[in-house]
């Protein structure tokens, strides 16, 4: 073990992924390493950055690469990768090839210098297949798909004859500079979970555990993080501690450019056993929820709400005209970064319950100010050929993953507090160990 690294430090790490060489698990590690031409050497001078430096971003770059190679994680995701310098890309893909990592890097659009690294240990997982999801958004933003086998013998799975398989998404959403960009970032992950379903279906194969992990630039609090809910996934750190979706303040992951610190890397989790909403009913779910916000922001009651999006005082319903100003005047559209006409009229139709073309006040309080998704359009909406699929699937089994631990380094971010003497980054390293486990397949839709 290279002496720069912090014995207490490297004891606390291997301590929690002892058992992953004791017993068939895998671990996985999401960090960002913050890209040397956006670290600042100086708060009075901006304009200094690491990367006009190279023995600073190149000494710092080797601590961080001693720490993944001490953990060895099955996976390793990293945001913030500099795939602009060739130096730096040679230096990762030769250490961690050498170590026995597969890796795939994939850079920003329109050439920002920075992008992602997904690497996967060959002792742990074949790659059976690689897509790359460009977003093509006012962020540049992207996401790796990494559809792998699992490689280890599943022991605690008796009778196992068929192979393991998982989805790993890598990704790193849009900081959230101003509240525009909050609708830019829903989208962001509902193109991810699009892709993932259609994915699945272009593959024809059964239901199999997907993990996201990465940089989602939005805590617990977040829309983001409701959506996710939504859909079936659970925080990997939260389920290892035990913390609910209330339990924003124990842990943060970050400190921001603001000198704000947060809690916004995550490994998500969806086992094929979860129960999840249509992803369309969710996505519905979730910018209307963030209408609620803005209204509610706004401080206006469900009455005067109902009344500001009528626009007309002389009836009692919403028009469809008056749901377009409204969303327009709350910022959610009307520029570049907005939802799109036909994201507008796909809204409309799932709040129109009835179909009539207007929304009277029962709808705008089922849809808008107090949901209710579980309606007859939700269940039409999910009557087609996949629910015999789904349902032949209940009486099959397959191979989902446990949150055995998670650890959060350096140690004193898990009790919500940033050390000024950490240097690594302006994030955290979350790093958690899953088990195989065998369940049944019983993902079902509302």
């Amino acid at each position: 073990m290279k002496g720069r690294i912090s014995k207490i430090g490297s004891y606390a790490i291997a301590s929690s992924i002892r058992d992953q060489h004791q017993q068939p698990c895998i671990s996985c590690t999401t960090f960002n390493i913050l890209a040397p031409i956006y670290k600042r050497l100086s708060q009075k001078d901006q304009s200094r950055r690491e990367s006009d430096y190279k023995a600073y971003w190149m000494g710092r770059n080797h601590r961080i690469l001693d720490w993944l190679l001490y953990e060895r994680s099955s996976i390793i995701c990293l945001q913030e990768f500099w795939v602009g310098n060739e130096e730096l890309v040679n230096l990762y893909e030769k250490r961690l090839g050498d170590a026995g990592y597969l890796s795939y890097k994939l850079a920003r659009t329109n050439n920002r210098g920075d992008g992602l690294l997904t690497a996967v240990h060959k002792d742990y997982f074949r790659v059976v297949n690689y897509r790359e999801l460009l977003f093509n958004d006012c962020g540049d933003r992207v996401a790796q798909l990494l559809h792998v086998e699992l490689a280890l013998p599943l022991s605690k799975c008796p009778n196992n004859d068929s192979s393991q398989e998982v989805l790993i998404v890598n990704t790193h959403l849009l900081f959230p500079h101003d509240s525009t960009l909050s609708i830019v970032r829903l989208q962001q992950v509902y193109k991810i979970l699009q892709y993932v379903e259609s994915y699945l279906k272009e593959v024809n194969l059964s239901p199999m555990p997907i993990m996201l992990c990465g940089d989602w630039n939005g805590s617990k609090r977040g829309h983001v993080y409701k959506f996710l809910r939504s859909q079936g996934f659970v925080s990997s750190y939260d389920t290892a501690h035990r913390y609910t979706d209330a339990d924003a303040h124990k842990w943060v992951s970050h400190r921001n450019h603001r000198g704000n610190i947060c809690a916004v890397d995550f490994i998500w989790l969806l086992n094929p056993n979860r129960y999840i909403k249509l992803l369309k009913t969710s996505w519905s779910e979730a910018v209307f929820g963030m209408f609620k916000y803005l209204l509610r922001r706004a401080s206006l009651t469900a009455e005067d709400a109902f009344a500001f999006l009528k626009a007309d005082n002389n009836v009692d319903y919403i028009a469809y005209a008056g749901f377009c100003e409204a969303l327009r005047q709350l910022n959610l559209t009307g520029h570049c970064n907005g939802l799109t006409t036909r994201e507008v009229k796909d809204l409309w139709i799932q709040a129109d319950i009835d179909g009539n073309g207007v929304l009277d006040y029962k709808e705008f309080q089922q849809r808008i100010w107090n949901p209710t998704w579980s309606e007859q359009r939700d269940e039409i909406s999910g009557g087609d050929e996949r629910d015999g699929e789904r349902k032949k699937g209940n009486e099959e089994q397959t191979i989902g993953f446990s949150v055995k631990n998670a650890v959060l380094f350096p140690p004193e971010v898990e009790k919500g507090m940033w050390p000024e003497n950490y240097s690594l980054s302006d994030h955290a390293r979350l790093t958690v160990v899953f088990s195989p486990i065998r369940m049944p397949c019983s993902q079902s839709v509302s």
